[in-house]
């Protein structure tokens, strides 16, 4: 089809792209040229795509429409490909940081950010919360005071699961969990509390993993019906086992976007998860029943995986803190290799200060990972003694980018900006972030490769175990070749460069962390999945960076639609620096929390 090929972008050397707020660079919206598909349309849609005859025709007019061809697969661009976003460490100037050893044990690192916390009754000035949920430093005061126990939370926990999984209600949060096994470590816990002898003050506190993540004694099924039945589980995941390490119950495997192919959290095996906020909206994804248990009270803490937008997205639509790391900072031993080079280890959890308590439990190094020669010390921020108008934030902001949102979510976030500047006098730096549209192709065509050649071996015998919405991805996934894929590599190397220039001139990147807020489930889509590109562009609109380029970023909860559905605002950082977003971030939290709902579907763990 030489005769129909689409001209290639020539692109520009980076020294000579403008990034001034006055650039001529075009800002291109998401072009997607797909309708919804649910129901009977994606299974026509899909045979059509698996078809000898047709599957190679259509998929060639999906790329060339939708802009692959002109923007990715026949470019021209000078720069080298980048094909894993490592980082060297070179240097810091942040302060209020402690700085501790990847190497310390995790109860040890947990202690280390509880030192660096502000206790509540330290925030005189913090606006007095009308809704809050209850925090890890919660759960180990009550079991500490005798209050409340493990045991009790685990029975309470187990009856909120029950319940959640009724016909009424239907959320959907898990795909697994052992009221044995949960039983078994609650009694552990509180014999520990007993005796005086908690090992952290993780110690007792419910944590649920998404289940791509390995976490003994469940199988690890990403979603599917048949991806465990050829990898077996045999231990936990490093993160896993250094949170089991301070005494964390682990409760069980969260439902996911099947094979996290998809954003939605619609999943026509294990069900669609639901919205705590609105039970008949989607949640996000892929870590979708991570989000929705840490929203509607069940834990303080989940574990995602980050690859898309998985961990951020979901956090913003449920009213919830996402923090992803660094690319490396936390080990990727035990989790699925689906997405190797833009997928990370996240927290999706209550408040940022539990994301610290969490991020510091689970980083450092392996010695065994040859990467870990670049990886500098963990540093924690000093919550404590945090004098937010001393840091001088410079937050870029590039604005066609930032506007391309609904309106609500718009002026949200921009008066979430404002509260900052008028708080702490921090400044907003106006900037061009350029080619956001071309780096969202070469991102999709990265994790679509990286998530086909994992399954391969095994997708031609488990097709009719897959659900129709996953099928047709995994027929565009498949048609990317080697050419293409090292395009999408240039193009990481490409925005970095840029993504570096805007950090010469700022502290972090911020923008709203999705363009809409969650959207409704339709029951077309429960049974077979659902297609819907065009929300699906807009979901992760502001997410790429952070997986692309390997770029630590968090978001907090700033307010919500008029519907009642959350809005998250995002703040992206340079390499290692967490403890400035973490500060960024708990910075914002102080100045919405007075404003924080409770959401429709809510579980009280701690009520006495």
């Amino acid at each position: 089809m030489g005769f129909l090929k689409a001209k290639g972008v020539v692109y520009k050397p980076v020294d000579l792209v403008d990034l001034g707020p006055d650039s001529d660079e075009v800002y291109l919206q998401a072009n997607v040229k797909a309708p919804r598909m649910a129901g009977l349309l994606v299974k026509v849609f899909a045979w059509f795509l698996e078809s000898p005859i047709f599957g190679g025709i259509l998929l060639y007019f999906l790329k060339r429409n939708n802009l692959i061809h002109k923007l990715v697969s026949f470019v021209e661009l000078q720069e080298p490909p980048l094909f894993e976003p490592l980082h060297l460490y070179k240097g810091s100037e942040e302060t209020e940081v402690k700085c501790v050893e990847a190497a310390l044990p995790p109860p040890e690192k947990v202690q280390h950010a509880v030192d660096c916390l502000q206790y509540a009754e330290d925030v005189s000035e913090s606006p007095k919360p009308s809704f809050q949920r209850w925090t890890i430093l919660d759960y180990s005061r009550s079991y500490t005071s005798g209050e409340i126990t493990p045991l009790m939370v685990a029975d309470r926990f187990i009856a909120a699961v029950r319940e959640s999984s009724s016909p009424s209600l239907q959320m959907s949060f898990f795909i697994n969990f052992s009221v044995e096994d949960i039983i078994r470590q609650a009694t552990e816990s509180t014999l520990r509390y007993e005796q005086g002898k908690p090992l952290s003050v993780l110690d007792g506190v419910p944590i649920a993993v998404k289940d791509e993540i390995d976490c003994m004694p469940y199988p690890t099924t990403g979603g599917t019906k048949w991806l465990h039945k050829v990898r077996q589980c045999t231990e936990d995941a490093c993160c896993v086992m250094r949170l089991r390490l301070c005494g964390a119950i682990i409760v069980g495997k969260t439902n996911m976007h099947e094979l996290g192919a998809g954003i939605s959290g619609i999943n026509p095996h294990y069900g669609a998860t639901r919205n705590p906020y609105n039970s008949s909206k989607i949640t996000g994804g892929s870590s979708s029943g991570s989000a929705a248990v840490v929203a509607a009270g069940l834990c303080p803490v989940a574990l995602g995986i980050d690859g898309g937008g998985s961990v951020r997205l979901p956090a913003a639509l449920c009213g919830v803190v996402g923090l992803k790391p660094t690319f490396g900072r936390v080990p990727h031993n035990g989790v699925l290799p689906l997405n190797y080079t833009v997928g990370m280890v996240g927290v999706l959890a209550a408040t940022v200060e539990d994301s610290l308590i969490a991020y510091a439990a689970m980083s450092g190094n392996l010695p065994s990972d040859p990467s870990s020669m670049t990886m500098p010390e963990v540093c924690l921020p000093m919550l404590k003694s945090a004098n937010y108008m001393s840091f001088n934030i410079k937050m870029a902001r590039s604005g066609k980018w930032f506007d391309d949102c609904t309106d609500e979510i718009r002026v949200c976030c921009s008066h979430a900006i404002a509260k900052l500047s008028d708080k702490y006098g921090w400044e907003t730096v106006e900037v061009t972030i350029p080619e956001i549209e071309v780096m969202r192709l070469a991102h999709y065509l990265t994790i679509g490769s990286e998530c086909s050649n994992s399954i391969a071996v095994h997708q031609e015998k488990n097709l009719d175990e897959m659900g129709w919405d996953v099928r047709v991805g995994l027929s565009v996934y498949g048609a990317f070749d080697s050419k293409e894929y090292l395009n999408a590599q240039r193009i990481r190397y490409r925005q970095l460069q840029f993504h570096n220039k805007i950090f010469s001139k700022a502290d972090v990147i911020v923008t709203p962390t999705t363009g809409v807020t969650a959207y409704t489930i339709k029951d077309d889509a429960l049974k077979t999945g659902e297609l819907d590109y065009i929300n699906g562009a807009a979901l992760v609109r502001y997410q790429i960076a952070g997986n692309f380029l390997g770029l630590p970023a968090v978001t907090v909860p700033v307010g919500y639609d008029k519907s009642g559905l959350p809005i998250g605002l995002q703040f992206i950082g340079k390499p290692w620096s967490e403890s400035l977003l973490i500060h960024v971030a708990s910075a914002m939290q102080a100045l919405c929390t007075s404003e924080y709902k409770r959401p429709e579907v809510y579980y009280d763990m701690l009520a006495k």
